[in-house]
């Protein structure tokens, strides 16, 4: 059996419908009872931190699908991100049986941020960093859910983009890594579902603007990933939780990015 630890990433719409948020628990609570793999959590929450802005009177942009996040922002988006998503995350889990622990991504110098581009304001350049913690996490058999904030070394609150944090992390704990969201995978030019994905195509399909915004940075974290990893990396949906748990137990589900 492998038991090499297994990296989710979650996106999209998924923290606004509590049903699909049970049901993806609850078959993570079937996949950890049957499998005994070590696990770990990494979202983000545009959806939370939109709403947030919206109630406060404050617009939020995005460029190259990265979200603008001016300093007087932040605070903001860190709570919406590190609190209110990550909490609603872990609630989940422990109403589905899962002993979970929120962190971020300082927790224990997990990873290192520094300021990705003046222009984005606080958004943040994550790389791998010290896998202690989470390891000590994983051996207690808790469950670690982590959000996409990050903090610089003099300080400074960044918020990261949840694709590349999840690779960062996967890098730093040597993990597979597996990327659900809204999509059922990585979809062609015509709308049809690509079960493979390599470097060449994928940057062929960003040319034609097949593959755009947050689908791009997506991509490229993946590709990333799978170059760092030595592995392909997954990228498909949370909307159906029995592929879900084929695709945990190793079955070819959504897109697999490969180099």
């Amino acid at each position: 059996m492998n038991k090499q630890t297994l990296v989710i990433k979650l996106g999209g719409a998924l923290i606004e419908s509590d049903e699909a948020l049970t049901a993806l628990f609850a078959t993570l609570k079937t996949f950890l009872d049957e499998q005994h793999r070590p696990l770990v959590l990494v979202h983000g929450g545009g959806c939370l931190v939109d709403d947030l802005l919206k109630g406060l009177g404050l617009t939020s942009t995005k460029k190259h699908g990265l979200r603008v996040t001016p300093f007087d922002q932040i605070p903001f988006v860190a709570g919406a991100l590190a609190g209110t998503a990550n909490k609603q995350m872990m609630a989940k889990a422990i109403a589905c049986g899962i002993p979970a622990v929120g962190l971020c991504l300082a927790d224990g110098g997990l990873c290192q941020v520094v300021q990705l581009d003046p222009e984005l304001g606080a958004v943040g350049d994550c790389s791998p960093g010290n896998p202690a913690l989470v390891h000590g996490i994983l051996s207690q058999q808790f469950l670690p859910v982590i959000s996409s904030i990050g903090i610089t070394a003099d300080g400074q609150l960044m918020n990261v983009n949840a694709d590349q944090a999840a690779t960062a992390i996967a890098e730093t704990l040597d993990a597979d890594l597996v990327m659900l969201s809204d999509v059922s995978g990585i979809l062609d030019g015509k709308g049809k579902l690509l079960p493979q994905l390599d470097k060449a195509t994928a940057q062929d399909l960003m040319e034609k603007g097949v593959i755009t915004d947050g689908m791009a940075v997506k991509v490229k974290a993946a590709l990333h990933a799978a170059e760092t990893l030595g592995q392909p990396v997954c990228v498909a949906s949370w909307r159906y939780p029995d592929q879900l748990l084929k695709l945990l137990g190793g079955a070819a589900i959504g897109t697999q990015v490969t180099l």
